[in-house]
C-alpha cells in the first residue's frame, strides 16, 4: 500500500519513506512533529536519522501526501492529507490539536467572502483554546 502511494506521488520507494509513511498512517495521533516521527522510528528499532525524517516529510509535503501546520507557540506538525477539509483547535496549555468540521462556520465564511465580492479558494481556521475551569 505504502509503495503504491509513494509511486503515485512520484517518489522512489525507499525504506525510510515507507517506514515514515507507515508511522503517519498507523499513529493514533494524527498531528505529528518530525521529532515525534523520529522517536517512533527509534522505538520500533529503525535506524533513520532526524535529518532524513525532516527531508522525507518535506518531500511528502511537496508531493501532496501530507499537510504541514505551523500553529502559534509550537513547532510544525504534519498530518496525512486525506482530501477531507477540517479546521483545528489548539489547546494553548498542552499543545493538543483537536480537529473539527462545522457546516455553519463553512457556510458563514463563504457568505462573508461573497458579500465582499470574492470566492474562497482555500482557507485555514485555527482556534486557540483553553479548557474551562
Amino acid at each position: 500500500m505504502e509503495s503504491q502511494q509513494l509511486k503515485k506521488a512520484g517518489l522512489k520507494v525507499t525504506l525510510p519513506r515507507v517506514k515514515i509513511l507507515q508511522i503517519l498512517e498507523s499513529s493514533d495521533e494524527r498531528h505529528l512533529s518530525a521529532e515525534d516521527v523520529y522517536k517512533m522510528l527509534l522505538d520500533s528499532g529503525d535506524d533513520v536519522g532526524l535529518a532524513t525524517v525532516y527531508r522525507v516529510l518535506t518531500q511528502f509535503e511537496t508531493a501532496g501526501l501530507i499537510t504541514r501546520h505551523n500553529f502559534e507557540g509550537g513547532h510544525s506538525v504534519f498530518e496525512l492529507d486525506d482530501g477531507e477539509h477540517h479546521d483545528h483547535m489548539v489547546d494553548v496549555d498542552d499543545g493538543t490539536v483537536i480537529e473539527f468540521m462545522n457546516e455553519q462556520i463553512e457556510r458563514l465564511q463563504h457568505d462573508i467572502a461573497e458579500e465582499h465580492g470574492f470566492e474562497i479558494v482555500d482557507h485555514s481556521l485555527v482556534l486557540y483554546v483553553r479548557k474551562k475551569n
